[in-house]
């Protein structure tokens, strides 16, 4: 067999091969792939739906997410999907933004805590303020919309002189603040609405009943009791302080440390209410030269 026949037949070998595995191919290996994709349309004509009622499935899934979302938005609490760190500093500098200029918070992160199947950043808050202010912190703290609760907390009565010696009586505080998240949004609603973080005023417990500091007497207001009564008018009287200043007070004028609260013409008498540091004392001054303050 000379060269050119034997090279022939190689080539001859190799184009009956290629044929035989391309036949396999098509004819076996892809009929069969190409039955189970004719079976899997079949299978999804058969399930198919229009585009209506897609439409209308749509629709129907919407209305049921609203009506869950509606429910948890009339939840006292929500727990948001994730936060900053940040976001609790914002929240206080809200909360805070017309409290006292003698009120002071500090504000450091501490951690973040895993209480399954939330998380919660952890604050520490300090500082000191007027009562009302603390309470409203307190408040808001508490009440606000994306939960968070406070731990741990410590209160102190503290004292503040300004630059005119007056004292300002504050409450120091230090506790800690939870503050939680989730890693889904299963507990929190799509149109946040915060909670009301107003307050009422109420009683200041840790203002003192009695003070043995007196406030200065800034205003330059009549110290009735080194003071004589001089005349009584139709308008209201006229007095004199040690230091020769005069005044014409009226029912109701302020004085130092209080009031003028009644003038009395048939017995030619003016009755005063004084507040001295929580001891509360009437004070009348009349139109006698030879006595003319007298206490009650």
């Amino acid at each position: 067999m000379n060269r050119k026949t034997k090279n022939t037949l190689i080539l001859l070998a190799i184009l009956i091969f290629i044929s035989a595995a391309g036949g396999s191919y098509s004819f076996i290996y892809q009929k069969k792939q190409l039955q189970k994709k004719t079976k899997r349309e079949q299978e999804l004509k058969a399930s198919a739906v229009s585009t209506s009622e897609l439409e209308e499935q749509l629709k129907a899934v919407k209305i049921k997410a609203m009506a869950l979302d509606s429910i948890l938005s009339k939840r006292k609490y929500n727990i948001p999907k994730r936060l900053h760190q940040t976001d609790f500093y914002n929240f206080v500098n809200r909360a805070s933004y017309d409290f006292s200029p003698y009120t002071h918070i500090d504000i450091e992160y501490a951690d973040t805590k895993v209480e399954k199947p939330f998380n919660a950043f952890t604050y520490k808050v300090s500082g000191a303020g007027e009562f009302n202010d603390v309470y409203h912190l307190i408040y808001a703290i508490e009440q606000s919309k994306e939960l968070k609760k406070i731990k741990n907390m410590n209160l102190s009565a503290s004292i503040t002189p300004d630059k005119n010696e007056v004292s300002h009586y504050l409450v120091s505080f230090n506790f800690n603040v939870h503050v939680y998240f989730a890693n889904d949004d299963r507990f929190t609603t799509s149109s946040f609405v915060e909670n009301s973080l107003e307050p009422g005023r109420i009683y200041d417990m840790f203002y003192p009943l009695i003070r043995t500091q007196l406030p200065p007497n800034v205003d330059d207001l009549a110290e009735v009791e080194s003071a004589k009564l001089l005349a009584l008018v139709p308008d209201g009287a006229y007095i004199a302080d040690a230091k020769g200043n005069t005044f014409m007070l009226m029912e109701g004028d302020p004085v130092y440390l209080g009031y003028l609260t009644k003038i009395d013409y048939e017995t030619n008498q003016v009755t005063f209410i004084l507040n001295k540091g929580g001891i509360v004392e009437k004070v009348f001054l009349k139109l006698d030269k030879e006595d003319n303050r007298k206490k009650k």
